[in-house]
């Protein structure tokens, strides 16, 4: 059995697939989400081997949810749509396949015999994903976008991944790893990620370490690992 999430802002889209795929067979739909911010927690918790996904839902894209997933967590990944012009994209971010609204039985065969014979193989998905220029945060039952740009730092703890901003401090789903990858914040701890450009000074302590003190009064740790790095980053 193949694991297996839909994500699609239409309801019915997705229970439409999710019946063609219980009619063909061999797979066991773990998820069915309707927006990537919800996908994106599944799929780190859950690592299905593929997604339907859909390419243009309200907020966020299916292509920005690309960007979002770790490497090594990527599952193969089939777009659906029901715009002819998304097609090229999709083969052009490499897509094992992709569907076209509404979904028909035939088509999806096609897909699934591409889907057995990839998985067969062993390969490994990997996708041209874009840089994040929005991270989905959650606050008080609502999503907040907040520019990579705004960000003071983002750290981890027990509790997960936050996001420190003049808008306030926020929940993500997204990993360090990932922002790390996919934006231009910093690491300078393995907690801690800092955008640079907030700044305000570096304290030079001992044993090679380091704590930034940024413009809105921060102090973050920065170890003896990325330190070269972050002096580099700045011409020091």
């Amino acid at each position: 059995m193949i694991r297996t999430m839909i994500v699609d802002d239409e309801l019915h889209a997705r229970e439409e697939l999710e019946i063609l795929l219980e009619e063909i067979g061999g797979f066991e739909v773990i998820a069915s989400c309707a927006n990537p911010v919800e996908a994106i927690k599944i799929i780190h918790q859950q690592h299905p081997a593929l997604v339907f996904l859909d390419i243009q839902m309200p907020v966020l894209s299916g292509f920005e949810l690309l960007s979002m997933i770790d490497e090594e967590i990527m599952p193969h990944v089939v777009f659906v749509t029901a715009f002819d012009e998304y097609a090229l994209k999709a083969f052009e971010e490499n897509a094992l396949d992709y569907l076209l609204k509404p979904v028909e039985k035939e088509r999806l065969e096609k897909t699934v015999n591409k889907i057995e014979h990839r998985l067969s193989q062993g390969a490994q998905p990997s996708y041209d994903t874009p840089p994040i220029n929005r991270i989905p945060c959650i606050s008080a039952h609502r999503i907040k976008l907040i520019d990579p740009q705004q960000v003071e730092h983002v750290r981890s703890d027990l509790s997960g991944v936050h996001v420190i901003s003049p808008q306030g401090c926020f929940f993500t789903e997204l990993t360090l790893k990932v922002l790390e990858t996919r934006t231009e914040l910093l690491r300078c701890h393995k907690q801690y990620l800092v955008n640079v450009d907030q700044i305000d000074e570096i304290a030079l302590l001992e044993n090679g370490v380091a704590e930034i003190k940024t413009k809105q009064g921060s102090q973050l740790p920065v170890s003896r690992r990325y330190l070269k790095a972050l002096k580099e980053t700045l011409g020091i």
